[in-house]
């Protein structure tokens, strides 16, 4: 497909948008970057696409042009007439103004398979995975423009692990699929991006009833790094530290080891361990 592309140059200075700071607002304009973004995404004409943080329509332009609808949502009021304009040639567009955050993927599009595609800063980064993943209506692949930094630290496995990345890993197999320079936006921001894929499971790799629990002990154990399970799991569930140390025995965890040390198995052993307990 010969794509075109948007140049919102014009649109910036017809109506006096400057970006700011306080929403996050790099505009991705360099044509390789959003091909980069487009490659991972892998749409294809049957595909509807929930587009969150439109801007002003560069990437919602060629997302347009490859998938059967495009939802945009867009946080900031002084940016839907400029949207509106630059997407007005395409009738498989819906313009939604709200924070993404408060929105549900059912009320935006009912029971439709979709793709998220995302370009998000980096206040909101955890806080939006988090609401897409456990939405009721999941996305079946998520692809996602953040700082570089924030993917790598998705992608970790055993020995740095973090809350985030065992939040998304129990969802889905997180790959990294570029990098973007800094130079690639508008105005250009101090760290370069990584496009980020989530290629949902069918099913979490914790049993759904269990998945709470899974979290309470996840951000019990993460409470305080550089103390030992032990100790952060006896204080975040509000037990003694012999109970800790009799539920990591139970799922064969040294009692001295630390939160990021564990795999995404070890974890669903202490959850499984927590239920025999009780």
């Amino acid at each position: 497909m010969n794509l075109r592309y948007l140049d919102i140059f014009p649109l910036i200075q017809k109506y006096q948008v400057q970006p700011k700071k306080s929403l996050g607002q790099n505009f991705l304009v360099d044509p390789n970057g959003l091909n980069k973004v487009l490659q991972a995404a892998q749409l294809n004409p049957e595909d509807t696409v929930l587009e969150i943080g439109a801007g002003l329509g560069s990437l919602t332009y060629l997302l347009a042009q490859q998938a059967k609808q495009v939802v945009a949502v867009e946080l900031d009021k002084r940016l839907i007439p400029p949207l509106t304009e630059a997407l007005a040639g395409f009738d498989n567009v819906t313009i939604k103004q709200g924070d993404m955050l408060a929105l549900s993927p059912d009320a935006l599009l009912g029971a439709e398979r979709y793709v998220v595609v995302a370009n998000i800063p980096y206040y909101i980064t955890s806080a939006l995975i988090r609401h897409l993943l456990e939405a009721e209506h999941k996305p079946t692949r998520m692809v996602l423009t953040m700082q570089q930094e924030v993917a790598e630290r998705i992608l970790a496995w055993d020995g740095k692990m973090s809350l985030l990345a065992l939040s998304v890993q129990v969802y889905g197999k997180p790959e990294l699929k570029a990098r973007i320079p800094a130079g690639c936006f508008y105005p250009a921001p101090e760290v370069d991006s990584a496009v980020l894929t989530i290629e949902l499971y069918p099913q979490p790799l914790i049993a759904a009833e269990h998945l709470d629990l899974f979290f309470e002990l996840a951000h019990a154990g993460f409470a305080q790094k550089r103390k030992t399970l032990r100790n952060t799991l006896a204080s975040g569930m509000k037990k003694s530290p012999a109970w800790a140390e009799q539920l990591l025995g139970a799922a064969g965890i040294d009692p001295q080891r630390r939160a990021e040390t564990l795999s995404l198995p070890e974890w669903k052993q202490i959850v499984e361990a927590y239920q025999a307990l009780i």
